[in-house]
C-alpha cells in the first residue's frame, strides 16, 4: 500500500548524523527490513538511500538514509551537500548520535535543523555497547531523546511514536484539494487538453488526484477536452457544482463556462493544498511591477524532457513577456535544485508542486520571503496574465 501513494504526499523522514553512527542499522530496524547497507567502515552510505514504509496512523512514509555529515574530501563535501538538501526538505529529522554521544557535529546540525523549523528527534544509538548510565546526554528541551539500539531493538517501538508524535499537523488530518468545495452527490466538470505536453496513455498526478478525491467525496467526475464543454453542460440535468480546467486553456474556458458556475484551475488547486494560496496570489501582483532585463526563475518540481510547447519553458515566458511588454529574463531550475542566489530573481513562478511535499513548498516559499523576492504558481500566473485570476480564486473565499 505505501507504494502506492504519491511521493509529493508522504511523510519524508531523515536520519542525520556523522558516520557510522548506525544510521542505516537504525533506518533497518525502524522499517524491519535490511533496505540500507551496514558496515562497521565509516562512510559506507555514499548518496540518500530513500525507503518507503506504512507508518500507521500517519500512512505511508519515506524514511531517507544519508552519508555521515563528517565526511571527508571532496567527494565527501558533494556527499554532505546531498544529505543537506534532503534535510532540507524533511518533514521530521532523526539525529542519530554514535557511542561518543554529542559532539559539535551534531550540535551544528541540530541548530540548522531549529533554524529550518523542522521538528527533530535525538536518537543515541548503539545503547547495547554502552554501560547503563554512561556519558549521560543532557536533555533537549526542543525534543525528546532516546536511548536506543538498532541491534537488539531496544526503544525503537518509542522512536517510532516519537517520529509520530512530531509530524506536522496536517500529516494527522487530511489536508482536502478540492473536497470541501463541492458535496456528495454534486457534478464536477474536469477540463483536460490532449496535446504534445500530455503523457502518453495516463493523466497528470493533480488530476489523478483530483478526480480521486471527487470520488472519495461520493460526487461525481466528468472529464472532457476544452472543445467539448458545450455538449458536457448540455448532457448535465442542473449545473455543475465546479468546473476544473488545465492553467493552459483557462481562457478559452472561461469564455465557455457560464458566470454563474463555480471555476478554477488544477494548479490553483494545489497552490492551497501544496503551499499558501493566499500568498501565492500576492506573488502574482510582481508582474505588474517586471521591469526591462528583470530575471523570472521558472520552478519545476520535477525533472522532465520539454517539449516544443512547453509549460514552464515555453508558454508561461511568452504569456509574461507578451502582459508586460518587458523584456524579461527566464532561468529554469529543475527537480529538487533550488538556486542560492535567488537575490537576483525579481520574481519566481513554481508549477504545482504536485512532486514535492508541503513542507518542502512552503519552505521555498520562506525562503523567498527571507530573500524579498515575490513567488507565485503556474496557474496563479496564468490566470493573471490571461485576466481571469480574480474568478479563478474566488471558489476559495465564498
Amino acid at each position: 500500500m505505501s507504494g502506492k501513494a504519491p511521493r509529493g504526499v508522504r511523510l519524508v523522514i531523515a536520519l542525520v548524523g556523522r558516520r557510522n553512527a548506525g544510521k542505516s542499522s537504525l533506518i533497518n530496524a525502524l522499517t524491519g527490513q535490511d533496505i540500507a547497507i551496514v558496515s562497521d567502515m565509516p562512510g559506507t552510505t555514499t548518496d540518500p538511500v530513500a525507503k518507503s514504509y506504512e507508518l500507521l496512523p500517519l500512512g505511508p512514509v519515506t524514511f531517507y538514509d544519508t552519508a555521515g555529515l563528517d565526511d571527508q574530501g571532496e567527494l565527501g563535501e558533494l556527499r554532505v551537500k546531498a544529505t543537506r538538501k534532503i534535510l532540507y526538505r524533511s518533514d521530521v529529522a532523526v539525529v542519530v548520535l554514535g557511542e561518543d554521544g554529542l559532539t559539535g557535529y551534531e550540535q551544528a546540525l541540530i541548530e540548522t535543523i531549529r533554524e529550518l523549523d523542522i521538528p527533530y528527534i535525538v536518537a543515541w544509538n548503539k545503547a547495547d555497547l554502552r554501560e547503563p548510565g554512561a556519558n549521560p546526554i543532557p536533555a533537549d528541551p526542543a525534543a525528546p531523546v532516546l536511548e536506543v539500539s538498532a541491534t537488539d531493538g531496544r526503544n525503537v517501538d518509542r522512536l517510532k511514536q516519537a517520529i509520530i508524535d512530531a509530524a506536522p499537523p496536517e500529516y494527522r488530518q487530511e489536508r482536502l484539494i478540492v473536497g470541501d468545495l463541492i458535496d456528495e452527490g454534486d457534478c464536477v466538470l474536469c477540463v483536460v487538453p490532449i496535446d504534445l505536453a500530455a503523457p502518453k496513455g495516463r493523466l497528470i498526478l493533480p488530476q489523478v488526484q483530483v478526480l480521486r478525491e471527487i470520488l472519495d467525496c461520493d460526487a461525481m467526475g466528468t472529464i472532457v477536452k476544452e472543445r467539448e464543454i458545450q455538449a458536457a453542460l448540455d448532457g448535465f440535468n442542473r449545473k455543475p457544482a465546479l468546473v476544473v480546467s488545465d492553467s493552459q486553456v483557462i481562457m478559452s474556458v472561461a469564455g465557455d463556462v457560464p458566470d454563474d458556475i463555480p471555476l478554477t484551475t488544477f494548479s490553483t488547486l494545489f497552490a492551497r493544498y501544496k503551499g499558501d494560496l493566499n500568498r501565492l496570489v500576492q506573488g502574482a501582483a510582481a508582474i505588474d511591477r517586471l521591469k526591462d532585463g528583470d530575471r523570472v526563475l521558472i520552478g519545476e518540481a520535477c525533472s522532465h524532457h520539454d517539449v516544443a510547447d512547453d509549460i514552464g519553458r515555453v508558454k508561461i515566458p511568452r504569456w509574461m513577456s507578451q502582459y508586460t511588454g518587458r523584456d524579461l529574463h527566464f532561468e529554469v531550475y529543475s527537480g529538487h535544485d533550488f538556486p542560492e542566489d535567488l537575490e537576483k530573481f525579481s520574481l519566481v513562478v513554481h508549477c504545482g508542486a504536485c512532486m514535492l511535499n508541503r513542507t518542502e513548498m512552503l519552505r521555498r516559499m520562506a525562503e523567498c520571503a527571507r530573500r524579498d523576492v515575490s513567488i507565485t504558481n503556474y496557474g496563479v500566473a496564468i490566470s493573471k496574465v490571461q485576466g481571469v485570476l480574480d474568478r479563478i480564486i474566488a471558489p476559495f473565499f465564498r
